[in-house]
């Protein structure tokens, strides 16, 4: 009787050892899959609470409405972001069906690395500390909506995350803009909208 109680001590113990041993690894396995997830990294996002991606923007925001510029909204930069630069251009100028130019609407650089967004219609004095204006393609600073001449043109609303704040560019264009961002570029994300003119 003892002998035969002692075999099953001995069973007993050794499925709890087994049953320890699973439970052990089945937290190791839970646990590194919380650090992969907590440790993948997030991508650059930029969207608008005016219009949903690939959608049309609100007349509003344009030449037929009040030509101011769009709210937006960004989040997810990567670590080492030390400036944004924003960059809004329309690539199907002048006819999407067969377009010879990019038109640029806005430039803004030096966007201090803790904003993230801009309000709607937002003015030169309100933009955040440090952030300097380029010209768009009407020769002038600040934001100029969508105003295409024929077709539903899209426009792309660029962000770039930089590991630098540049220099002062004295008004930059955008092509001078981005030769100053090569080799500076962390992460970038775009947010398309479309616009047809309503006549």
């Amino acid at each position: 009787m003892k002998a035969h109680r002692a075999v099953c001590v001995g069973r007993a113990a050794a499925v709890l050892a087994a049953v320890a041993s699973s439970l052990t690894v089945a937290m190791s396995f839970a646990d590194a899959s919380v650090t992969f997830a907590e440790g993948k990294p997030m991508s650059l996002t930029i969207t608008s609470t005016a219009f949903a991606p690939e959608s049309a923007i609100p007349s509003l925001y344009t030449c037929e409405g009040k030509d101011i510029s769009p709210p937006l909204d960004w989040s997810n930069a990567p670590a080492g972001t030390k400036s944004f630069t924003l960059i809004v251009e329309d690539p199907d100028a002048p006819d999407p069906a067969a377009p010879k130019m990019t038109w640029v609407h806005w430039v803004l650089y030096n966007i201090d690395s803790t904003t993230g967004g801009l309000p709607e219609a937002v003015k030169t004095t309100a933009l955040p500390f440090g952030t300097r204006e380029g010209v768009n393609d009407w020769g002038r600073t600040g934001y100029g909506g969508p105003c295409p001449p024929v077709g539903r043109h899209r426009y792309f609303h660029r962000l770039y995350a930089l590991d630098t704040v540049l220099p002062d560019l004295k008004r930059p264009d955008k092509a001078a803009l981005e030769k100053a961002m090569q080799g500076h570029i962390l992460a970038e994300a775009a947010l398309i909208g479309t616009y047809r003119k309503r006549q």
